[in-house]
């Protein structure tokens, strides 16, 4: 199911430029039917009820990289060079969604240079990423959240610029004022390796939270940018959550107890976050979130996360961060193994491959499957409204500044 979409115009991402001349073009993955739409099996009646949730409400996505990648996974590098990241407004303008919190890229010397996570890189990606959002009309950066109250008002999108980790600040605190300056709202202590702020969920040992890592947390707290987990090992995740003044959010992971691989969060964790106020994203990247009763990938087996985190933390502390794009993941994923350390963590259980996640495949469609799947399993509409937005906008009430 889509939605209508308003207050779109039509922009098309860089659109402003000329193809083969500014820049180099490739053709990209398109932002509709690329798979075929998921059927939930939903009564005129359930769908009648879904629509108008997704539609009167605030929908609210934690974690995204909503662009258009390349329809050849074998071009990401030469993409990844340009600098460009290709929003889909027009996907997006159909997905009901009144805000996402966007993760970029994190700096193309990631994947192009093998040299990490550069922050020459990471700013190159800010600017020219602002620079094409702010050639359009539909889609805003969010700064506070009354920009999230007037995206739903107006009938726009609201973009949360995030980073997934705080590597590229190295050990300079005043670069976290910098990426606040720059738009930031969301930024993750460390993406699966360690760093200087604390350790990663790949490493075999974790050292926890460094003094530096304080420092930083509380230079987030001060400016108002929402703290992320989701990468982190375990003792780091504890210790952020301690000394955090604000709650922390886990923006896209899933229940270790459900599924025993690193990349999932454990109970301690879990209800750690929930005891301090956060949230936990529930994830839908394929081969993460797969449970026993569903270990073919797919909308079912990421609910059986939802459904333990909730009665684990409690209705309050869970949502959804799908971290979804426009194009093949699983091609996305064995390109991105080809570089060294950029592993998500490993996935240890033995798993049935899919070729996407059905339901949950790109943004466009997540929150109306979503929203689906939670009337036809019974949910109320206080407990749907909770998790697809509510739970967000309370820690960003305590959070932002």
């Amino acid at each position: 199911m889509t939605v209508e979409a308003r207050g779109y115009d039509g922009y098309q991402a860089f659109s402003y430029l000329r193809p083969g001349v500014d820049y180099e073009e490739i053709p990209l993955a398109p932002s509709f039917d690329r798979v075929p739409a998921h059927d939930l099996g939903l009564d005129e009646a359930q769908a009648a009820r879904a629509a108008r949730l997704v539609a009167g409400n605030v929908m609210i996505s934690l974690h995204e990289h909503p662009q258009r990648f390349p329809a050849d996974m074998g071009r990401l590098r030469d993409h990844q060079r340009g600098g460009r990241m290709f929003t889909s407004y027009e996907g997006l303008a159909r997905s009901g969604l009144t805000a996402v919190f966007d993760n970029m890229m994190d700096g193309t010397g990631c994947i192009v240079s093998h040299t990490g996570w550069s922050w020459e890189d990471t700013i190159y990606d800010i600017g020219m990423r602002r620079a094409d959002l702010a050639r359009q009309r539909y889609a805003h950066v969010v700064e506070r959240l009354d920009d999230i109250h007037r995206a739903h008002r107006d009938g726009t999108l609201g973009i949360v610029l995030s980073l997934e980790a705080a590597t590229p600040i190295e050990n300079q605190v005043d670069r976290v004022d910098i990426l606040y300056g720059l738009g930031i709202r969301q930024l993750g202590i460390a993406y699966s390796e360690a760093n200087t702020l604390g350790g990663g969920l790949k490493e075999t040992h974790d050292g926890g939270l460094t003094v530096f890592g304080r420092r930083a947390v509380e230079r987030m707290n001060r400016l108002g940018i929402a703290i992320d987990v989701s990468h982190s090992g375990d003792r780091t995740c504890l210790d952020t959550i301690a000394h955090s003044s604000a709650p922390v959010m886990i923006t896209h992971a899933g229940a270790r107890a459900v599924w025993p691989t690193s990349r999932m969060k454990p109970d301690e964790v879990l209800v750690a976050c929930a005891e301090r106020g956060g949230v936990i994203g529930i994830e839908a990247a394929p081969h993460t979130t797969i449970s026993p009763a569903h270990p073919r990938h797919d909308i079912d087996s990421v609910m059986d996360h939802f459904t333990y985190c909730v009665d684990l933390m409690g209705i309050d502390h869970v949502t959804f961060g799908p971290d979804t794009l426009y194009g093949d993941h699983v091609a996305l994923h064995r390109e991105l193994a080809k570089t060294p350390g950029f592993s998500p963590g490993p996935l240890v259980a033995p798993f049935e491959p899919v070729d996407y996640v059905a339901g949950l495949e790109n943004p466009t469609e997540n929150f109306a499957n979503i929203v689906g799947w939670l009337v036809k399993h019974g949910y109320s509409d206080a407990d749907i409204l909770a998790v697809t937005g509510g739970n967000v906008l309370r820690v960003l009430e305590k959070t932002w500044i």
